[in-house]
């Protein structure tokens, strides 16, 4: 066993050390896998080419002049690796997944059905639009639930994540305002929204505004009135917030920011709660993007692209990003710069280079038409029950700052008061993980000081949540406790815990061979 080279801690178990009984150090199913270099040979490859010296010649002198330094690796080598080390990761089809405004819903396997068929799967971008007239219209179907659903004029179905959206929002806000020829610089975000809505408007060139939120956790409405002026271009809100309360003066915030000339974007990474419910466009709302790989059960992250389509109000339809489907008689047609004439010159441009992610859509519009209206919006009630539930089921043990503030939506916040000295949030959190659970979203939003943010979603059975809440209240009590075994967990954990400040400042990004002296200490 070696020590990570950079000083952290052993990354094995101690039980791993000589002391598991067994030769390997695997203890039954959970086998211990060593990196690519340590298994492979960067002077080996597990290729064999019949004709080095034709493959050569056919590489039109671009040939490696040097060696690049990776491990060769046979295929079941590599095989074998990668499904090791898949057996270590957690996942939704492992058990509750409870990261705060994320909305990790289990995925439909039907959704993967249907995105695989071949009408959908195989098609290509640069295809002839005739012979794509079936998956033109199922992103024209998508749109049109997007748009029903939220109370918008239109939709703009190619950004491809949530700040993608976020961006296209921005971009769409600018170019409506440019063409009045109001100039601005400033957008407002408040300190109950999502991390990434100040980023974006940064990135999109804005100077970013916090605007601070009350005693109970909704927008200060007198400190956004006050700060309103010629130079502001937006609100970003997100409606549910992060602290998992819906802001019941959304239409008088619209009202207050389009009477100082701005707009008003809402993130909508947390629409599940409110899906079927309530129209943002009732609220006054220009532009909101909307996670299909959250509200609409795609999936997240390794399991595939996200898709964060933006829906836009009559004031920013004319300024939507191109390509964009338009119907003409039976047929479907894409609008592109060529053919985007005067009835849609005034787009800001375009978010990618083709028309947004086909999977997605074709999962979202499985989901969408497997729950109908009515299933949707039971989907936000089973979610704001769920999510009321863990709240009240742990508000006796952990100290949850909102609790008078009214039922929560999404998801339900706590924080680390109460916990003993020494003691906080990443405890609790490192020893969710020796439960078998993946921890909360932690330290965020930044309002709540130790901030434990659960969003359980409407796919989690009151079993599952009656064993996830058993085990938060046993950590919280022994944290009250100042248990100093909680300074350990992760105990049963493939790797115990690292030293994560160090692993983010000076993280190690290539891979080197140890130091025979740092290894025998």
């Amino acid at each position: 066993m070696t020590v990570n080279p950079s000083g952290w801690r052993p990354s094995t178990p101690a039980t791993e050390q000589g002391q598991t009984g067994t030769v390997t150090g695997n203890r039954g199913l959970m086998l211990e896998e060593p990196l690519l270099f340590e298994i492979g040979s960067i002077d080996q490859t597990g290729v064999d080419f019949t004709d080095l010296a034709l493959l050569t010649s056919r590489l039109g002198g671009l040939e490696r002049s040097a060696p690049i330094g990776l491990a060769g690796l046979s295929e079941p080598e590599t095989v074998r690796h990668y499904t090791r080390l898949s057996r270590q990761n957690y996942a939704i089809d492992l058990g509750l997944f409870p990261l705060g405004s994320c909305t990790m819903k289990h995925n439909p396997r039907l959704n993967e059905k249907v995105a695989r068929l071949p009408g959908f799967a195989d098609i290509h971008p640069l295809q002839p639009v005739d012979t794509v007239q079936g998956a033109l219209e199922l992103i024209d179907l998508v749109g049109h639930w997007l748009i029903t659903l939220t109370g918008m004029h239109s939709v703009a179905m190619s950004p491809k994540a949530g700040a993608h959206g976020e961006l296209c929002g921005l971009l769409a806000i600018r170019a409506a305002l440019e063409a009045r020829g109001d100039a601005r610089q400033v957008v407002l975000v408040p300190e109950s929204a999502h991390g990434t809505n100040p980023a974006t408007a940064a990135f999109a060139g804005y100077r970013v505004e916090n605007i601070p939120a009350n005693a109970a956790g909704r927008v200060d409405r007198d400190a956004l009135k006050a700060r309103l002026g010629p130079d502001v271009a937006a609100l970003m809100i997100t409606n549910p917030n992060t602290c998992g309360l819906f802001e019941p003066d959304m239409i008088a915030i619209s009202e207050a920011v389009h009477a100082a000339g701005a707009l008003v974007y809402c993130d909508g990474a947390n629409f599940n709660a409110i899906v079927g419910k309530v129209r943002p466009g009732d609220l006054g709302i220009d532009a909101m993007h909307i996670n299909l790989h959250k509200t609409f059960s795609t999936p997240h992250g390794g399991g595939g692209p996200g898709s964060g389509p933006v829906v836009l109000s009559a004031a920013l339809t004319p300024f939507a990003p191109l390509p964009f489907i338009e119907k003409a008689g039976d047929r479907f047609e894409l609008v592109e710069e060529e053919t985007a004439g005067e009835h849609h010159g005034r787009s800001f441009g375009r978010m990618v280079a083709f028309h947004g992610q086909m999977g997605m859509f074709t999962r979202a519009a499985a989901y969408m038409l497997s729950h109908g209206a009515d299933g949707l919006r039971q989907v936000a009630e089973d979610a704001v029950l769920n999510a009321n539930y863990v709240l009240r089921s742990l508000a006796d043990v952990l100290d949850a700052p909102f609790a008078g503030s009214g039922p929560c939506m999404h998801e339900a916040i706590f924080s680390d008061r109460g916990f003993a000295d020494g003691f906080s949030t990443i405890e609790l959190a490192k020893a969710l993980i020796d439960e078998g659970f993946h921890p909360m979203t932690m330290y965020f939003p930044l309002v709540v000081h130790g901030a434990m943010l659960v969003e359980p979603t409407e796919t989690e059975s009151k079993a599952a949540l009656d064993q996830f809440i058993a085990a938060m209240r046993a950590i919280a009590e022994r944290a009250k406790a100042g248990d100093p075994a909680l300074k350990a967990a992760p105990i049963f954990a493939p790797r115990r815990r690292l030293d994560e400040t160090l692993a983010a400042r000076q993280p190690i990004l290539t891979y080197r061979e140890p130091d025979p002296a740092q290894a025998a200490k």
